[in-house]
């Protein structure tokens, strides 16, 4: 049985390295980005991202003033016992949330979005938010933390099928160009696009797809990789660089997921994830062994299932 305990002390443990160090996957991307970047403003933009890199691992404290909203994506094997159940492992999630913020620290970014109430522990209602997918037959639990910026390089359209790939490509065109050239949404980045699907499932693969896949790492199926790899060609080609300034590079990758959708519709959804890519994943074992990773393995074949079982 896995113990709320562990659960606690894992997610505490996510969060402090979730907050410092930056995935390999994202910080040999921003590298390759400032070795071949010519705009020397950029360049120099770049080459003190790197150094921040390494100096948030140095001296251990967050590569980031602004930590962003912590989040939890939740993957379980449908054989996992845990401790107190669902409810507690949700409550271990927040106390562990609170606890980070404190001990990190946190920047305490979670507040009543009227009153502006803040608790300076990024808990309150909804917060931290929890997503979950299952697998087959696992006797184990997958918890993934990601720091993401919670204002700006988010977008929505509903497009119509008769669009195409063309109405993708000035949807995307349009959303980074208004983000980028006021620096809004802190470049290189990825950029997360979820497609079909109803508007709030759109919305959360466009994130997930931001937030949970490596660097590089292509979707499977070989028309949308196709569509990623133009799109990735495309946004570098506009001339935004580094925060944005003029340059060559402003995108890491592109990812895309989908979703089967309404007949008469294609909606699509974008989300930035800016170089403080802070994500981190440990798996917890039935004996409470805890295996941290980075590689969130959260687009698993069964997530992604098309046909009926």
């Amino acid at each position: 049985m896995i113990l709320t305990e562990t659960i606690y002390q894992t997610a505490v443990e996510l969060h402090r390295q979730a907050a410092i160090k930056i995935p390999d996957d994202a910080r040999r991307a921003v590298e390759r980005i400032h070795e071949r970047e010519m705009h020397d403003l950029s360049k120099y933009v770049l080459g003190q991202i790197i150094d921040n890199y390494q100096i948030a691992v140095e001296e251990q404290r967050p590569m980031c003033a602004d930590t962003g909203l912590p989040r939890f994506f939740v993957k379980m094997g449908n054989e996992a016992q845990i401790e107190g159940g669902m409810v507690a492992l949700e409550r271990a999630l927040r106390q562990a949330t609170a606890d980070a913020t404190e001990a990190i620290p946190l920047r305490p970014n979670r507040v009543h979005p009227l009153t502006r109430k803040d608790l300076n522990n990024n808990v309150g209602v909804h917060a931290p938010d929890v997503d979950y997918s299952f697998e087959p037959d696992g006797e184990w639990l997958d918890l993934t933390v990601v720091h993401k910026g919670g204002l700006f390089g988010g977008d929505y359209r509903m497009l119509f099928p008769a669009d195409g790939i063309l109405g993708i490509q000035r949807f995307f065109l349009d959303s980074i160009s208004e983000f980028f050239r006021r620096g809004m949404s802190c470049q290189p980045l990825v950029v997360g696009i979820g497609i079909g699907g109803s508007k709030d499932t759109c919305v959360r693969l466009a994130k997930a797809a931001a937030c949970l896949r490596l660097v590089g790492h292509d979707n499977p199926d070989p028309e949308i990789a196709k569509l990623e790899h133009e799109l990735l060609e495309l946004g570098n080609s506009t001339g935004f660089g580094a925060m944005g300034l003029p340059g060559d590079s402003a995108i890491m990758d592109v990812h895309i997921e989908i979703a089967y959708t309404h007949t008469g519709g294609m909606p699509v959804a974008i989300q930035h994830f800016c170089f403080a890519h802070r994500r981190m994943t440990a798996r917890i074992s039935r004996d409470n062994q805890v295996e941290y990773r980075e590689d969130p393995q959260w687009f698993t074949p069964y997530y992604c299932r098309e046909e009926v079982e």
